[in-house]
């Protein structure tokens, strides 16, 4: 049973921290001392003592707020957006995303790399980090305002040693930590998830109120990523969502990378389409060129990617099925191909899932197509180095600096 806080305080004995009156701040549930001293118990001077600290790290700001009855206009504290930066890398199998976020998430500056993961991992994240140092002069960020940075990589993810667990995708980067390939060039905290996961991260806050989510990467592969019960679930292993790797029924025997025959990946993402076109004569090596033809109006490529749909669907009735989620969000670089594509996905899904799971289900396009992996990356560190206990180190740090000078 949760103990109701008495009279405003909190129901902990322990003073709230600084970092847990950042916390406060920034959620919106406090805006003045005073405000801070109700939430918490703390005296006048304790707030102020916190506050001031919070103040000189550039994680709040002040302004005078409205004139509060019989007395001087309130000071009004809010979250310091500015008051730093992080850096987003969403790597994929032949382009990766990347950007300076301010401490809100927003993107200042972006910019995309085409640089194939069986380079291996060195090369990339060296290519990886060259560009975010010129995007930081872009932006206008010094190096020292960094505060963290969010990496995603394709396929399963051991998010604790920041590796990949070991794909077909990715060869060469099973149990290489990225962490420290990264820190070479940015000394701050290094969080590693898996590419459509940090997608379903900036879906579930473009989805406000939206508890079951399933959200669809299709690119040159195939993912998925799920949260259930308004929680984003990576399996016991970190491998849920790997649906591009279940076999399809009457497929033509084609050999997948991973070792089984008619994975879904295999038939029907981009890389497929880029085969089955190319072997058509049509002149396409990427995915955009894929999108492009169908953009064209060219009836064979319409008929590929509507046919991927179909086979993209049959997977996905199963998922409905199993969770029966709200939205399916699609992204990935053949959403450019929107139509033919969730076309086939509706028609497989609408047709094998059970009625009760998709009479009120909605196939849509991400909400932040284009951006949803940096945006996702972004708060993915954000979560871990703006958490009350990383803010309390933050300012113990700083403090000890200042104590050795």
């Amino acid at each position: 049973m949760v103990n109701a806080p008495t009279r405003g305080r909190r129901p902990t004995a322990a003073p709230a921290t600084a970092g847990e009156i950042f916390a406060l701040i920034r959620q919106g549930g406090v805006a003045t001392r005073t405000e801070i001293g109700r939430a918490t118990g703390l005296s006048r001077t304790a707030v102020a003592a916190r506050v001031d600290r919070l103040l000189a790290e550039g994680l709040v700001s002040e302004v005078q707020g409205g004139a509060v009855t019989g007395g001087r206009p309130a000071a009004r504290l809010a979250f310091h957006a500015a008051g730093g930066a992080v850096l987003a890398a969403s790597v994929g199998v032949s382009r990766t995303s990347l950007a300076v976020c301010d401490l809100a998430g927003t993107v200042l500056a972006q910019d995309s790399l085409r640089i194939r993961t069986r380079s291996g991992p060195e090369p990339v994240m060296t290519a990886v980090a060259e560009r975010l140092e010129g995007l930081l002069g872009e932006a206008g960020v010094a190096p020292a305002a960094v505060r963290g940075v969010g990496l995603s990589i394709p396929g399963a993810v051991d998010s604790v040693a920041g590796c990949s667990i070991g794909v077909p995708v990715l060869p060469g980067w099973a149990e290489v930590k990225l962490p420290p390939l990264l820190a070479r060039h940015f000394p701050v905290p290094v969080r590693v998830d898996n590419d459509v996961n940090v997608m379903a991260i900036a879906e579930q806050h473009a989805h406000p109120g939206i508890d079951d989510l399933l959200v669809l990467k299709v690119s040159t592969g195939i993912g998925a990523a799920v949260v259930s019960g308004g929680a984003l679930q990576r399996g016991a292993h970190g491998s849920a969502g790997e649906i591009g790797h279940t076999q399809v029924a009457d497929g033509p025997g084609r050999p997948c990378h991973c070792g089984n025959l008619d994975c879904l990946e295999i038939l029907a993402s981009g890389a497929a389409l880029i085969r089955d076109l190319t072997a058509r004569g049509r002149s396409v090596d990427t995915v955009s060129a894929v999108v492009d033809l169908v953009r064209a109006g060219d009836a064979e490529a319409v008929t590929l990617v509507r046919e991927a749909g179909r086979r993209i669907g049959e997977v996905l009735a199963g998922a409905v099925n199993l969770l029966n989620p709200s939205v399916i969000t699609v992204g990935g670089d053949l959403v450019g191909a929107y139509e033919p594509l969730v076309a086939g996905i509706r028609e497989s899904v609408f047709k094998r899932a059970v009625a009760t799971g998709t009479q009120s289900l909605r196939v849509e396009p991400g909400a932040l197509v284009g951006r949803s992996g940096v945006t996702g990356c972004a708060i993915l560190v954000l979560d871990q180095v703006l958490s009350p206990g990383s803010v309390d180190e933050i300012l113990a740090l700083t403090d000890l600096r200042r104590a050795r000078v």
